[in-house]
């Protein structure tokens, strides 16, 4: 284990060696790893993310993944597989083990006022939303969640959202499983009767350009962050392949100052 130097959220970043405990399919084309830390780690937060590696040297890069749960001895993670380095990432036994930077990026925080909130996500950008839901249970907080899925078989997280939710709306392009609409289009549907105080999302950038425009469309000043899926190098903002455009002309690093803005903040 080595320690890496604090990033701009005053947290220790580390890089560990971990343990895969379980690797299983959850839907079509998408992996649930749960890995053992050695050690306890600071930081870890909803809507942070892992640097993991695949465990082959021909792949050098290591994967970043977003947490979908934790406690002091594990994490766990849900992953698309989509390319050689995460085809091999999904072939890993329990037992087998890795090497991961984490935490990075800043993560989701929940405001004392912010009471009911609303959870806006889509594809692989549900399990951030998952893990606010984890995080935040049991703290008197109302959950309106509103997912939307390619298809049926894509389907994943259903028990995690309706458990925890007070409404619930998961939806599928193709009409295979719930109504045949999007995430978003569900979400402004329902936005009288959710009446939320905060607004978080992550999901395909289509997603939340629909999502940035029909807030203002409709004159919502509703707070609202999104968690930006980048494609990303080292996850520590010094290659600047995840750079973003910001609403000022400035730029950011998704890894680094990211991957959660205030959705007025950056440009999509």
């Amino acid at each position: 284990m080595r320690h890496i130097k604090l990033n701009k959220n005053r947290v220790i970043m580390k890089d560990l060696r971990v343990t895969v405990l379980s690797n299983t399919p959850i839907a079509a084309g998408v992996n649930q790893m749960t890995f053992s830390l050695p050690e306890r780690v600071e930081g870890l937060r909803c809507g942070r993310f892992v640097n993991l590696s695949v465990g082959d040297g021909a792949h050098l890069l290591r994967r970043p993944i977003a947490i979908c749960e934790y406690t002091d001895t594990t994490v766990t993670i849900c992953y698309q597989i989509k390319g050689a380095g995460t085809k091999l990432l999904s072939q890993k036994k329990a037992g087998d083990e890795l090497t991961c930077v984490l935490p990075l990026g800043n993560g989701f925080m929940l405001k004392e006022d912010e009471h009911r909130v609303a959870l806006v996500g889509g594809g692989v950008g549900v399990f951030p939303m998952i893990s606010v839901l984890k995080e935040y249970a049991g703290t008197g907080r109302v959950f309106c969640s509103y997912i939307g899925f390619r298809n049926a078989a894509a389907v994943c997280g259903e028990k995690a959202f309706r458990a925890e939710s007070e409404r619930v709306s998961l939806v599928t392009d193709d009409g295979s499983f719930g109504e045949k609409t999007n995430a978003v289009a569900a979400f402004f549907a329902d936005f009288d009767k959710a009446k939320p105080d905060v607004i978080l999302s992550c999901g395909p950038a289509p997603m939340l350009r629909a999502l940035k425009a029909g807030l203002a469309e409709r004159g919502i000043k509703v707070p609202c962050y999104v968690s930006l899926e980048e494609r990303m190098g080292c996850g520590v903002g010094a290659c600047l392949v995840c750079v973003c455009d910001l609403a000022n002309g400035a730029r950011a690093r998704v890894c680094k100052d990211g991957p959660v803005f205030e959705i007025g903040e950056v440009t999509l």
